[in-house]
């Protein structure tokens, strides 16, 4: 290698890490509510751990589903600023805001009417389904806040600011875990004050980004009122995505059903460990926030090689960093279990549940990464396809396991091979050229015009 590829080597890992520093600070700090939620009603007993993993199952649901607001928003805004429309750019930013008030909208009603029968379908006891009741009521007055922040966030990533998110959400954190401490051991309030804090810190979180949003578009005239072309623009483009992610979500959830199958110890088990999952994830998604921006501006400046040297790039650091993750994860088991739970019966099985989670985290980061590729490529039709087929793999093998009576294990052999069948499919994909869609707009936008 020449001294004229190790410098462009490192500008392009400049580039990355600009954007995947500040998100890896930002996505660890995420799924610290929950972790935070875990950690402390993990002190109230075993029921309300299982009602929490439960609620949080459904809650997670709702908004991966709506992960477009971010995804979406993020690679569309950095294709309008590759192509040099920047007016566009700020025009959707401010239009995902206004969607998603529209998702929320359409969430929050359907939640508080058939929240307690989608609790009941995972077949806990009576005394976890009430725990988990009583935290995704009070959680959805939260929902609108955390649906804001997840557009917010995409409109900055889009513009490669990925530190405004990143400070913000570190605040919202810190506020989280002092109130629920207060709430939770001070007031009393049990796992409803667990979910009382987490609201409060997510609207604050929101309402500071929205706020960063709407500074950055001011320059730009374009106006705050809601635009219906825009907002049905962005809408089409999350399409697919939302298809993706709902069968993601399934899939996730479906891992919480086929656990809860196995009773309140191994549901119990399974949140510590599956929470510890979602966080590992989300530190390894640093990486793919960098490619939804920087292979979307790429493509959006008809840059085909530099998407590839992007991607490529961003492959190796996010498969590199499973690695990574995953020997630290396997390493600590049995403390990472202490933090959280003291329960005899269920520490085994939460340590056993850990050292699967970390020997399969670089199958994970290839995943991710390829995702994210993707993503800022426009290919969204095809990542919603290829997520229904790994939906399929996980389905076939949860039921091959309950049906052989495996213990716990039998969840994490499902979830080991949904993960390795979206690298084989995202993979074969992306050695092709055929997801190098490149202009301003989107095959999906395109096609709705």
């Amino acid at each position: 290698m020449g001294a004229g590829d190790r410098a462009e080597r490192r500008s392009l890992d400049r580039s990355i890490w600009s954007i995947a520093g500040p998100a890896l600070v930002t996505f660890a700090a995420e799924p610290i509510y929950l972790l935070v939620d875990t950690a402390i009603v993990g002190r109230l007993g075993t029921d309300a751990l299982a009602g929490l993993a439960v609620a949080s199952s459904v809650l997670l649901f709702v908004v991966g589903a709506c992960v477009f607001l971010t995804f979406g928003t993020a690679a569309t805004v950095a294709r309008r600023i590759g192509a040099g429309d920047h007016e566009g750019a700020a025009t959707l930013s401010v239009q995902a805001l206004w969607l998603a008030v529209a998702c929320a909208a359409v969430a929050t009603p359907l939640l508080v009417v058939f929240g307690r029968p989608v609790v009941e379908l995972f077949g806990a006891g009576a005394a976890v389904a009430e725990d988990a009741t009583t935290y995704l009521r009070i959680s959805l007055l939260g929902l609108p806040a955390l649906l804001l922040t997840m557009a917010s966030t995409g409109a900055l990533r889009g513009h490669l600011d990925a530190r405004t998110p990143m400070v913000v959400v570190i605040s919202a954190n810190v506020v989280n875990l002092l109130l629920e401490v207060w709430f939770v051991f001070g007031l009393g309030w049990g796992i409803a004050g667990s979910a009382a804090g987490t609201v409060v810190a997510q609207w604050l979180g929101a309402v500071a980004l929205v706020g960063a949003v709407v500074r950055r578009t001011l320059p730009q005239q374009v106006g705050l009122r809601p635009r219906r072309a825009e907002i049905t623009s962005l809408a089409v483009v999350g399409r697919d995505l939302f298809v993706r992610t709902v069968a993601l979500r399934a899939a996730l959830t479906a891992t919480t059903v086929l656990a809860a199958r196995r009773g309140a110890v191994a549901l119990a088990a399974y949140q510590v460990a599956f929470q510890w999952w979602t966080t590992m994830a989300y530190l390894l998604d640093a990486l793919e926030a960098a490619a939804q921006s920087l292979v979307g501006r790429a493509l959006g400046a008809a840059d085909r090689s530099g998407a590839r040297r992007t991607g490529d790039r961003i492959l190796g650091w996010s498969t590199g960093g499973g690695v990574v993750v995953g020997l630290a994860t396997v390493v600590l088991a049995a403390p990472i279990a202490g933090l959280f739970t003291d329960d005899a019966a269920v520490v085994p099985l939460v340590v056993a549940s850990l050292w699967w989670v970390g020997a399969t985290q670089p199958v994970s980061g290839a995943a991710f990464a390829l995702d994210g590729i993707l993503v800022g490529a426009g290919d969204q039709r095809f990542l919603a396809g290829a997520m229904v087929g790994s939906l399929a793999v996980l389905l076939a093998a949860g039921a091959a396991t309950l049906a052989a009576g495996t213990g716990l294990w039998g969840v994490w052999v499902a979830v080991t091979l949904f993960m390795a069948s979206r690298v084989v499919i995202l993979g074969l994909r992306y050695r092709s050229d055929a997801w190098q869609h490149h202009g301003a707009g989107t095959p999906a936008a395109a096609g709705a015009g």
